[in-house]
């Protein structure tokens, strides 16, 4: 877990940079909102497209090859954007190397293994690990925030790109897939062999649990479908708001370096909103910590609306609180949901494809903030959509019911027969 929250800490906010790169590179070549915050979107594009397959290599080759192929894809993409020169060369840098090495390091990497590990406590294990992200941020953002002010945009990418190899590089070579790799069981348990297996004691719809679920298996039920346009929603909010946020204060009156401070409190915020969610999620249910993550972004939207009537300190802080509080929570179950539900030997194929939806959701985001803002001059439009898609998103988690396959916490009832 040390190793994924330290991953989570440089790899992600490597990628969540760009937000703070946009100004400045709006500023040098001028190029339109839309075009250059599409960088960022087509790179979750690419990387969600090849989300299946690397879950397939998950299942196969396990996480020390895959997440370390991100730290080098990341690095690359890291080292080559200061050369760039066209939209299309930012494109292929910080939006389809970046994005795609972040998809096999991030969220989407740790979340094909790490549930392997716990059961009981998968919930707080995972938002204890994605909470490396909040730590992350708050030392990293504001210093690459003063890097750009002091030696450009340039300079701050190599410097991240000798972050990423020189910490992560030789951090993830230890890595292993299953506790069963090392002699031990979920949770540290120790069973002998004949034993009943932890990941059978919560099991609510033992018909469901035995079924061998393979990706072609799981794209014929509706829960698959009702959580991948959760993913999709979620993702959509979550980065809609995270690559315009600076961009958008800095228009509504707050000066760079506080708008960079804010990105940073934000993740800073959702240290113990992702840590107490994923404590909850083990004990009243995936769903409901869903719902309060959406809740979160919700509040976060209409919070940066009302900032641009009144600037003010207080709005400014109940938006980072409730976006990063509340709305980071949803990483502590995203990982958590499906593998309830498809938990076995092809959970990563599994996941790995919902993961295209999630990032793909993640990619219309803030493509679609750009270029509505583009068209009327507003983000009024696309913050509306994502609050809507908010609302879907908890809406659909309950739809898919992982409660009704495992139980947590106090609720855990007896197999059905």
């Amino acid at each position: 877990m040390a190793a994924g929250f330290v991953t989570m800490a440089v790899g992600v906010n490597a990628r969540t940079a760009f937000s703070l790169l946009f100004p400045p590179i709006l500023d040098e070549f001028g190029w339109e909102r839309g075009v250059t915050a599409g960088a960022f979107s087509f790179g979750f594009l690419v990387s969600a497209v090849f989300s299946p397959l690397v879950g397939r290599l998950m299942d196969r080759r396990g996480p020390r090859v895959v997440i370390e192929m991100g730290v080098l894809v990341m690095a690359a993409g890291l080292m080559l954007a200061p050369l760039v020169s066209r939209p299309w060369h930012l494109y292929a840098t910080l939006g389809v190397l970046v994005g795609g090495g972040a998809n096999c390091l991030g969220y989407t990497g740790q979340s094909l293994f790490l549930p392997n590990w716990f059961v009981r406590r998968r919930g707080l294990a995972l938002s204890l690990a994605f909470s490396g992200v909040g730590v992350g941020s708050i030392v990293l953002l504001p210093w690459l925030q003063a890097l750009i002010a002091r030696a450009g945009w340039r300079a701050a990418c190599w410097a991240l790109a000798f972050l990423v190899l020189g910490v992560l590089a030789p951090l993830n070579l230890v890595l292993k897939r299953r506790p069963e790799d090392l002699g031990l069981r979920p949770d540290g348990d120790v069973a002998p062999a004949g034993t009943a297996a932890a990941t059978r004691t919560n099991v609510v719809d033992a018909a469901w649990a035995a079924v061998d679920w393979t990706l072609a298996r799981a794209i014929r039920t509706s829960r698959f479908w009702w959580i991948a346009v959760a993913y999709f929603f979620g993702l959509f909010a979550w980065y809609a708001v995270q690559v315009h946020q600076t961009k958008y204060l800095v228009e509504v009156g707050f000066s760079a370096t506080h708008a960079g401070w804010a990105l940073g409190l934000v993740s800073l915020f959702g240290v113990p909103g992702q840590i107490v969610l994923g404590h909850l999620s083990d004990r009243i249910g995936r769903e409901w910590v869903w719902t309060v993550g959406s809740l979160g972004f919700v509040l976060c939207l209409l919070a940066l609306l009302a900032l641009r009537r009144a600037p003010t300190a207080p709005l400014l802080y109940f938006m980072v609180a409730s976006q990063g509080m509340l709305g980071y929570g949803l990483t502590s179950v995203i990982g958590a949901i499906p593998a309830e539900i498809f938990e076995g030997r092809h959970y990563g194929s599994v996941f790995g494809t919902l993961m295209l939806t999630a990032i793909g959701g993640g990619a219309a985001g803030p493509w679609v903030a750009g270029a509505l803002y583009d068209v009327t001059g507003s983000y009024t439009p696309a913050f509306s959509i994502a609050i809507a898609g908010s609302v879907l998103s908890a809406l659909a988690i309950w739809l898919a019911a992982p409660r009704k396959v495992r139980a947590v916490g106090h609720s855990r009832q007896s197999p059905r027969n």
